[in-house]
């Protein structure tokens, strides 16, 4: 399978052919919705064949790199070998791939371990390994906001999972690990390779350049446990 949605971030249309119709939802060649994972939500959107449309409500991953459609109950469904037009809900995507980027840099601005995350359109969350909360919220959110307008370049690289193994200080998730055994992972960088501000194992969408994001809030912390602070963050634009 293809997965569109890794190789282009910022595609909101592609043709793909049904290769299979499964209990959960529609399965394609190529994949232009992100399914949930890491924090991210699944895609939304619609599919288009022959004057005929479904909404996708929500998008999942299947067995191996398969991506799995969920069709809105009692829209029409394709059939197998059907050519579709996928159709992105490109403004819910471009919230989250905002977000996203936003909470890796958060977590340079926080340099703890991060014990677990979520993404929404308007705002997302980190928890980290924080025994006590930041002594000054107004300085984190001021530095986070400085490295967002540096229009840094996002950008990817892969390693093996030997490589990975080796260089254990780039997960900074200590609850979930990135996935290994299909012999290679995908890192996303932050910064350029001269003056670098993050680079960690990351699946999900991001923007091309920190700017994009725009400004951000640093809401409220929460006490999660003995070692636990959950750090919440709104986009403000």
């Amino acid at each position: 399978m293809s997965l569109l949605f890794r190789e282009d971030a910022y595609l909101k249309e592609a043709t793909a052919t049904v290769t299979a119709i499964t209990e959960q939802g529609v399965i394609l060649d190529r994949a232009l919705f992100y399914p949930t994972g890491g924090g991210q939500p699944g895609d939304m959107g619609r599919l288009d064949w022959a004057g005929v449309s479904c909404a996708i409500v929500d998008t999942r991953k299947g067995t191996g790199d398969e991506v799995v459609l969920i069709v809105q109950e009692g829209d029409p469904m394709p059939e197998t070998g059907m050519q579709v037009t996928q159709i992105l809900d490109w403004d819910r995507r471009h919230a989250h791939m905002r977000v996203h980027t936003a909470l890796h840099l958060l977590s340079v601005v926080i340099p703890l371990g991060v014990t677990g995350g979520q993404i929404g359109t308007e705002k997302g969350r980190l928890d980290f390994d924080m025994p006590e909360p930041p002594e000054d919220k107004v300085a984190l959110e001021q530095a986070l906001n400085a490295l967002i307008t540096r229009d840094l370049v996002v950008s990817e690289q892969w390693i093996t999972d030997a490589e990975l193994e080796a260089n254990p200080g780039l997960v900074k998730t200590m609850s979930v690990q990135p996935p290994k055994g299909a012999g290679r992972v995908r890192l996303v960088r932050i910064g350029d390779e001269v003056e670098q501000i993050d680079l960690q194992p990351c699946g999900g969408t991001h923007v091309a350049r920190s700017a994009e994001i725009g400004p951000v809030r640093i809401g409220k912390i929460e006490n999660k446990g003995r070692n636990n602070r959950r750090v919440h963050l709104h986009l403000e634009s």
